[in-house]
């Protein structure tokens, strides 16, 4: 089942003594244990620019989160293709740096050797893009390596396994039965419907011009399809060839070539090989790319709310973040906990229906909201700084 995170950030003065620990015990009470738990979340202090550098910022995170959420997304389809859909094998595969997801965003801390504090906000988000974008790059094209590889061996086994109009003839001709290298004749082989057999006996020395009289020759058959060689005169091979397609016999391209049976299964081998392989890659690639990318997800959402609560609570800074587990279903509920309680954060500027919960009525409100990395017209304004993902 999937799980759904709320981040919320809200400022220390929510609790009477404007302390951290407080703070966050108040959160906390804010939500029924029956509708989520309540996690502290720790975020760094970043490099603070100007009013207009952080509005910008915020628009670049808002784009970006849904950037990594769809890289997330991408990769995850990659490793569920390559492991066929099996459940079990998938949820073993999507660890965060080794560790179940829950448990590293439980012990979430900001990756400073990586993404080092004292740079930038702009510099953090530039790297930070350029690495799901890395990521994203990465595990498409060994993906897509692997799925080319996987549709030629398929074609492959299907030319050994498939019925006589469209496998190989390599293993089932008998190279005694063809003329070879002659100037004026050619032997065609047709692979003929079962239900049609004793038509195209009657009627394929008349079909064109120049077909040498009773020179049909059952070869092979299957449940579907006799497999005959017939023998024309080669000016009149093409003609013959659409003939038979216009009465849906259906002529079957082939030239014998010496020991074509034994090279014909090296290349099934050769390919079979190339295809474990590649798969390998392909999953330890969309493994590894799960994880940095849901790391990088993360990072990119810490980052938001960092922003976000400058823009919203600003200077000094003095706000709790806490992150809460709960389920899609169960969110709404946890949601409109935190609205009840803090609804009062919003100030006369939002409008509030019958219930006290901030609506996005006022169109001033509303525009500077979206400029600071909110959403369209979907989203659904908050008090305080919100985010909200599933895993």
């Amino acid at each position: 089942m999937a799980t759904k995170y709320l981040l919320v950030s809200l400022p220390t003065s929510i609790s009477p003594s404007n302390q951290h620990d407080e703070a966050l015990t108040a959160l906390r009470s804010s939500i029924s244990s029956d509708h989520g738990t309540v996690l502290p979340f720790a975020i760094p202090e970043f490099k603070i620019g100007t009013l207009d550098a952080l509005v910008q910022q915020a628009d670049e995170l808002a784009k970006l989160d849904a950037a990594c959420e769809g890289v997330v997304s991408k990769v995850s389809e990659s490793l569920r293709n390559v492991l066929e859909g099996d459940e079990e094998k998938i949820a073993q595969q999507k660890t965060v740096n080794d560790k179940p997801v829950d448990q590293y965003l439980r012990t979430f801390s900001w990756n400073r050797v990586k993404y080092r504090a004292d740079r930038s906000i702009a510099e953090l988000v530039d790297s930070l893009q350029k690495e799901a974008g890395s990521i994203d790059n990465d595990v498409k094209s060994k993906y897509n390596q692997y799925n080319q590889i996987k549709i030629n061996l398929t074609a492959l086994q299907r030319k050994q396994t498939g019925n006589l109009a469209t496998r190989s003839l390599t293993p089932l001709v008998n190279p005694s039965l063809l003329i070879q290298d002659s100037e004026y004749l050619e032997t065609h082989l047709i692979a003929v419907p079962k239900q049609v057999t004793k038509e195209f006996l009657k009627s394929y020395e008349t079909v064109s011009p120049m077909v040498v009289p009773r020179s049909a020759t059952q070869i092979t058959s299957d449940d579907e399809y006799t497999l005959y060689a017939v023998t024309t005169f080669k000016k009149h091979s093409q003609e013959f060839n659409q003939k038979c397609r216009e009465r849906r016999w259906t002529p079957r391209d082939y030239k014998y070539e010496q020991g074509g049976k034994e090279e014909e299964q090296k290349e099934i081998d050769r390919i079979s090989r190339d295809e474990r392989k590649v798969w390998g890659e392909a999953l330890r690639l969309a493994r590894t790319g799960w994880s940095e990318s849901m790391m990088i997800w993360v990072h990119v959402l810490a980052l938001r709310v960092f922003v976000e609560t400058v823009l919203r609570y600003g200077l000094p800074l003095e706000f709790v973040c806490g992150l809460v587990k709960t389920t899609p279903k169960l969110a709404k509920k946890a949601k409109n906990a935190l609205d009840s309680t803090y609804s009062y954060l919003g100030g006369n500027a939002f409008g509030r229906d019958k219930k006290g919960r901030v609506t996005k009525d006022n169109a001033a409100v509303s525009s500077d909201m979206q400029a600071a990395g909110h959403g369209g017209d979907d989203s659904q304004y908050t008090a305080y700084v919100y985010y909200e993902f599933e895993v």
